[in-house]
């Protein structure tokens, strides 16, 4: 029967042959058992001890409880978990497998760090130290698809993308954004592409005020991450690719200076507008013949006021057509040093949309808009945070190579990987985890527990 210390509830009638009893009176057992894995792979790849490396810790050495390695794992790990908020540290403080993975004993080692701890641990960052992460997990991803090309790669391409992050408190330097209609701070985020992989990889985000221009910290983010990378691959070419908030003339300069590659996306203006008059005309007689969506292709030099030159500007004249509706033109522009034809730019600049998709799984998956300190300082903690608990299912997903969860999402990782019922056993040589015989994903899961280092 039910007591104040076992929860149970029965289930009568409702379809079962006989009365079901739903009993949480399994002691030693967690709901989180994949995170062996990540666990596995933080090891392997040593992130978050290098970015506890980063971090002075201040206090009392007599007064520790959680050393700073273990407060940053058990938000680093907690991130992957599902749990990204301080307050879930009073729902896991006991829970054997987030003891685990932080080097404790699972049954008898000291329970988890409370919110008060945490949330003093993420005021107590300075800039410095933000810096110094921020560069430890740009050169971890770097450095591991070095190892994985052998340090071979034609061409890498570097894409920037801003997002909104709403905010609902008293957040420094959280400001009303009028393009976003709300208060926010503008996040920016980086992604590398390797030759002409499909596969995108985060390496940088950095929190910026709400009411940031677009190209604010561009020029220092591409000049770092193009320095680490003509280091880790001297041979390769390099391509930037930009939405229009980043097309001024100091970007363009910059990119110039550094002899890479650009496709940076421009918003319409009426000259530009008067350039691609003849091909818009052109592709509504083509749309009003077919009775479908067309678009045309063209180009033409330009220079805005602030440039001291032309350059090229691709021309793509679209006119859409959906049933029931009046045909709508669409033109748009894309600022490039490419030669190719205008067509194959475009659609070179088009490939970038798969940012959205990094943008989403930060967002929804590891709640990287989890913004709600005070300081500025501490929100930006939290999105390194949230990114290096991404660079770990990057890596996670890497090895998944050749197997259902190649380009699964976060949120799918986590159910499939990390959200598997377990029993903590431990004797005197070692600690069993007791997983469901009747898992559905059991060979892909023992398959990635071999890649991140498990022995059969």
């Amino acid at each position: 029967m039910a007591t104040d210390c076992i929860a149970q509830v029965t289930f009568q009638g409702d379809g079962f042959a006989k009365p079901v009893v739903a009993r949480f009176d399994r002691p030693n057992a967690s709901t989180d058992g994949g995170l062996v894995l990540f666990k596995a792979l933080d090891t392997a790849l040593g992130l978050t001890q290098r970015l506890a490396a980063c971090l002075e810790d201040a206090r009392e050495p007599g007064k520790v409880q959680h050393e700073t390695i273990e407060l940053l794992q058990q938000r680093v790990f907690g991130l992957c978990g599902g749990y990204a908020d301080c307050n879930d540290a009073a729902r896991l403080v006991h829970d054997p497998i987030h003891k685990l993975v932080l080097g404790r004993d699972p049954l008898t080692g000291l329970g988890l760090a409370s919110q008060p701890t945490l949330s003093r641990f993420e005021n107590a960052v300075s800039a410095r130290e933000l810096h110094a992460m921020t560069h430890v997990l740009a050169d971890t991803v770097i450095a591991q698809q070095r190892r994985r090309l052998k340090g071979r790669a034609p061409r890498i391409t570097i894409d920037l993308d801003p997002t909104d992050d709403p905010t609902h408190g008293q957040q420094e330097f959280a400001f009303f954004n009028g393009h976003y209609d709300t208060w926010c701070y503008l996040p920016v985020v980086a992604t590398v592409t390797f030759n002409d992989e499909p596969a995108q990889f985060a390496v940088a985000a950095v929190l910026r005020p709400g009411t940031a221009p677009a190209g604010l910290g561009a020029r220092g983010i591409l000049r770092a991450l193009l320095r680490k990378l003509r280091v880790a691959f001297p041979a390769a070419t390099f391509r930037v690719r930009l939405d229009g908030g980043f097309a001024s003339a100091k970007v363009f300069m910059f990119l110039e200076r550094e002899q890479v590659d650009y496709v940076v996306a421009m918003a319409s203006n009426r000259r530009l507008e008067k350039r691609a008059r003849r091909l818009m005309g052109r592709a509504r007689v083509l749309s009003r013949q077919r009775g479908e969506t067309a678009h045309l292709y063209g180009e033409t030099q330009y220079a805005a006021k602030k440039w001291a030159r032309k350059r090229r500007v691709i021309i793509k004249a679209e006119v859409v057509r959906h049933p029931g509706r009046a045909p709508k033109n669409n033109p748009r522009f894309v600022v490039t040093n490419l030669t190719t034809r205008p067509q194959t730019v475009y659609e070179v600049y088009c490939q970038r949309g798969d940012v959205e998709n990094r943008l989403k799984e930060l967002h929804h998956g590891l709640e990287m808009d989890r913004t709600s300190c005070s300081k500025f300082r501490a929100n930006q903690f939290r999105v390194l945070l949230a990114l290096a608990a991404y660079i770990l299912f990057q890596e996670v997903r890497r090895r998944a190579t050749r197997t259902a969860w190649a380009d699964a999402q976060v949120t799918t990782l986590r159910e499939r990987l990390i959200k598997l019922a377990v029993w903590v056993d431990r004797s005197v040589r070692r600690i069993v985890l007791h997983l469901p015989l009747a898992f559905p994903w059991l060979p892909t899961w023992r398959q990635l527990a071999r890649a991140v280092g498990a022995s059969a």
